[in-house]
């Protein structure tokens, strides 16, 4: 048998964390296997679903890597085959047309709840023999009324549900337009699911979902309901905690690969190991294995995660996702400067997100408009003018521009000067950035090139030239 998963959203909004960490299950179950992993998007809600939607979680599962081998399917373009399975339940009896009217659906629960009672359909029109006039019907599912049903649910043991609990669901709306419990029981049925991973949000519709399966004499398939992700609140993850949507922590500065180590510690473990590469959570995965708890969301534990991801990786990985973050800057790396996986050696130390450290290099690809005031009062005072002219000329007539002779330079002129060599640095280092951040600063001259590193000194002289005139 081959395993086939699937990750089935709905459009309405972008790729939730919580929808990752059930695709990168999923996703990693059927890698684990050798099976396959299906994307279907499940747009049937046409009120909420849009493109846009749409093009949020091809671009989230994208960016996380999670490559599906067949899809993405649409539901919407499903309609005849639906409606074929619905007309088969009709005729061979496990299905009715049901014409009470919402104001009599309305009455019935109230008078339930009045008799302290379970709100749900009581089946009215289930042996109804004539149609009503005028009225367009919805189509509901027969459920049977005795026995139970019995969900076989990997992560939570077996879950028994009465059907004497469940009532006959609506599985066609008035217009003939599917409901999501008929859609996903064909879906499943159709693409020959044999593990359905999913939150534990939809245990209530699995026996459902496991009723109509049997009326269609179908395979059942496993079923691992995962519980959900919190908020360090102990309340449901959602907005209010911070970021929830996925291409919202690349737009933070984090790598895919530090989001999806952080997502499957979130309710899985293998021993005290913290980090994992996709290939060993490829072989250690299992499903079974995901606990039956909620877990909590910890952005402090997710910084962490993507600060190691930033210091280990290779430069050319990491200078991938920068450069996105370069081009939000007006930046292009291509052209603008040096190599970005240049830039990326000497600031992935020093940096615990991308935006962090594309901020921090910005100055190797632009012009210094303005200096920090704190920076620039501190360290261009009129005390520095001199040693920037004469690092200006010890740096213009340097035959050999690498890191070793240009930290000797401006040790040479700490000696000269008998000053410390922070004192030379630092001006230089406001020069060329605007600030007094960087990296070593022998190696930020070599990268930033001589004809940009003296042009930005000249302009730092200038500037301090004219501050002391004004002043």
């Amino acid at each position: 048998m081959t395993i086939r998963t699937r990750f089935a959203p709905s459009p309405t909004g972008y790729l939730h964390v919580g929808g990752a960490r059930t695709a990168l299950f999923s996703w990693l179950y059927a890698r684990k296997h050798g099976g396959e992993f299906v994307l279907r998007i499940e747009d049937t809600d046409l009120e909420r679903s849009s493109e846009e939607s749409v093009n949020a979680i091809l671009e989230g599962m994208t960016w996380l890597g999670l490559e599906y081998d067949q899809g993405p399917f649409f539901q919407t373009q499903r309609f005849v085959r639906y409606k074929e399975v619905i007309t088969q339940l009709l005729e061979q009896g496990d299905a009715y047309y049901c014409y009470c009217s919402k104001d009599e659906l309305d009455t019935m629960r109230e008078e339930q709840r009045a008799a302290k009672q379970k709100p749900r359909y009581d089946g009215r029109c289930r042996h109804l023999k004539k149609p009503k006039q005028g009225v367009d019907p919805v189509i509901r599912f027969k459920n049977p009324l005795e026995g139970s049903v019995t969900v076989k649910d990997v992560v939570k043991g077996d879950v028994v549900f009465q059907n004497s609990e469940l009532d006959d669901l609506v599985i066609a709306r008035p217009d003939g337009s599917p409901t999501y419990n008929l859609t996903v029981v064909v879906d499943d049925l159709d693409m020959a699911m044999t593990h359905v991973i999913r939150g534990d949000d939809h245990l209530n519709n699995s026996p459902r979902q496991i009723n109509i399966f049997k009326a269609l004499k179908a395979d059942v398939p496993v079923y691992a309901h995962v519980p959900m992700i919190l908020g360090d609140d102990g309340a449901r993850l959602s907005k209010r905690h911070g970021a929830v949507s996925v291409m919202s922590y690349r737009d933070q500065g984090y790598l895919p690969e530090a989001l999806l180590n952080y997502l499957v510690r979130l309710g899985w473990s293998h021993g005290d190991q913290e980090i994992f590469t996709i290939e060993e959570l490829i072989q250690l995965f299992d499903v079974e294995d995901v606990n039956k708890a909620a877990s909590s969301f910890n952005t402090d534990k997710l910084l962490w995660l993507n600060q190691h991801y930033i210091k280990t990786s290779e430069p050319e990985h990491i200078a991938h996702h920068l450069s996105w973050h370069m081009g939000q800057r007006g930046i292009d790396p291509v052209t603008d400067g040096p190599a970005l996986s240049d830039v990326v050696k000497l600031q992935q130390e020093r940096a615990k997100t991308l935006v962090e450290m594309a901020e921090n290099s910005v100055f190797f690809y632009l012009v210094v408009k303005e200096y920090d005031e704190k920076a620039a009062r501190k360290n261009l005072g009129l005390a520095s003018l001199d040693v920037l002219k004469d690092m200006h000329q010890r740096l213009k007539v340097l035959t050999d521009w690498a890191a070793e002779p240009i930290h000797d330079e401006i040790k040479a002129c700490s000696v000269q000067r008998e000053i410390g060599m922070g004192k030379v640095a630092q001006p230089i280092r406001v020069a060329i950035t605007g600030n007094t951040i960087s990296p070593p600063l022998d190696a930020t001259l070599t990268l930033l090139g001589r004809e940009r590193t003296l042009s930005a000194i000249q302009q730092a002289i200038i500037w301090v030239e004219q501050s002391h005139t004004d002043n």
